[in-house]
């Protein structure tokens, strides 16, 4: 990868997903927005440093509260019952929404504990990812990790991962 083609952003396994995403994105037509939470913004930063992304970003925020969720998200699709942070359902509620409010063909949910442990009692390191749009697919991440910033870039890293994987199946 040439210097030009991103900032650095976290690590360079970033952003070589953040190329491949956009690429991937591009060649398909389609589009990306991002809901994300405990990543901090780090996806969204990702997708956004590679030259030409606004062929395939629209946009997307860092959901980090409920209230910040209620203001970012409105009530774009139903929230499930019982819903919690952190949790599988959560993530798939992210990327359903995002897809809702900006009108992208691919939305991107996360929502995690980078640490110390949340008040789920949620380990540090453990987050849940979710792809939405034509298809939809959603994993578990656990880390191991206790340090906040190496997790961050670690749950930014797997949902790109998820992505591209996505966007890659026939």
């Amino acid at each position: 990868m040439a210097d030009n083609e991103t900032a650095p952003i976290g690590s360079a396994h970033l952003a070589e997903l953040g190329v491949r995403a956009g690429e991937l994105l591009k060649a398909r037509g389609e589009s990306i927005a991002v809901a994300e939470g405990s990543a901090g913004g780090l996806i969204s930063a990702t997708l956004l440093s590679v030259p030409g992304a606004s062929a395939y970003y629209l946009g997307g925020g860092v959901c980090y509260t409920f209230q910040g969720i209620k203001g970012l998200l409105g009530d774009a699709v139903p929230r499930p019952e019982g819903m919690r942070g952190a949790s599988e359902p959560f993530a798939r509620f992210l990327a359903q929404s995002i897809v809702a409010v900006v009108g992208s063909t691919w939305g991107i949910g996360e929502g995690g504990a980078a640490g110390p442990p949340n008040r789920y009692g949620d380990p540090a390191g453990h987050a849940w990812l979710a792809v939405s749009g034509p298809r939809e697919v959603t994993r578990h991440v656990l880390t191991g990790l206790d340090e906040r910033p190496a997790n961050m870039i670690r749950f930014a890293e797997a949902a790109l991962e998820l992505l591209v994987e996505v966007l890659e199946t026939p």
